[in-house]
């Protein structure tokens, strides 16, 4: 059974982690949507979500946002009220919860070093459970329309592009700066993938030219696109009040919003 916790007022008393951003938590301050945590139920595993409401008459998409190796922070909690503003219900689970100091998740680690560490111990099958349970959590509510994409960030991103490789219910996965799906999986792929890369990232950039003729091969649409001058994790990093905002990441920000938000319609 999937319980709804509304812990809004314990998770901002928590202490505050080394990741997270003031700047992004004055900004859902100022949001007019409706915004709540709660819990889904992985087997034994609670699971602790964010959830954002658009503001709109008829039922909704949802876009299920899987979180970069920082976690759920207050940036990919501002992440979901952007999509909830372009019109979707958006879900972040915090893929931590129960691996922290105590039993907690995100918000109990001390730094950035302790959360890499615990995102490489999660087991992938735990990790897929966590994904399904948010999603059928997010697609049976009553103003969804039962239509579910997923947003993936860095660690996100690639867990984004396993994830196409398994649910075939996903009508469209966006992928940012994350490894294109593994070559094993992509016969298992029935909906388009869209990437979003940065052009001064190596390390993960260079691996789209393979993946997407990978992908070309088995007849599955990856469209890539690589932001000129962008580095790894441009959309949080091109935010305004990023400190500092380089113009590269800025403009990279901007051009991937506008181009996520048209995709989003299509869903």
């Amino acid at each position: 059974m999937i319980t709804k916790l509304f812990l809004l007022a314990l998770a901002l008393g928590a202490a505050v982690s080394a990741s997270a951003q003031d700047w992004a938590k004055a900004k859902l301050e100022k949001s007019p949507r409706h915004m709540e945590y709660v819990t889904v139920t992985n087997g034994t595993r609670s699971v602790l979500c964010w959830v954002v409401y658009p503001e709109v008459k008829d039922k909704a998409p949802a876009v299920l946002v899987i979180h970069d190796s920082s976690g759920l922070t207050d940036w990919a909690r501002l992440t979901a009220d952007e999509l909830a503003e372009a019109g979707c219900i958006a879900i972040v689970p915090d893929f931590l919860s129960g691996s922290g100091p105590n039993g907690g998740g995100t918000s109990s680690f001390p730094g950035q070093s302790e959360l890499d560490l615990a995102l490489k111990k999660l087991p992938p099958d735990q990790i897929t459970g966590d994904l399904n349970a948010a999603a059928e959590y997010v697609k049976t509510l009553p103003s969804a329309n039962g239509r579910l994409a997923e947003a993936g960030f860095c660690w996100g991103g690639s867990q984004a592009s396993i994830s196409a490789c398994h649910r075939t219910d996903l009508k469209a996965v966006f992928v940012f700066y994350g490894f294109p799906p593994p070559t094993n999986g992509i016969p298992n792929i029935q909906c388009p993938i869209y990437g979003f890369y940065g052009e001064n990232d190596a390390r993960v950039t260079l691996t789209v030219p393979p993946g997407q003729e990978a992908m070309k091969r088995a007849g599955k649409i990856f469209e890539p696109v690589i932001y000129s001058g962008a580095g790894h994790g441009f959309m949080a990093h091109g935010e305004p009040e990023y400190p500092p905002a380089t113009p590269a990441n800025r403009q990279a920000r901007d051009q991937a919003w506008a181009r996520l938000k048209d995709l989003l319609k299509k869903i």
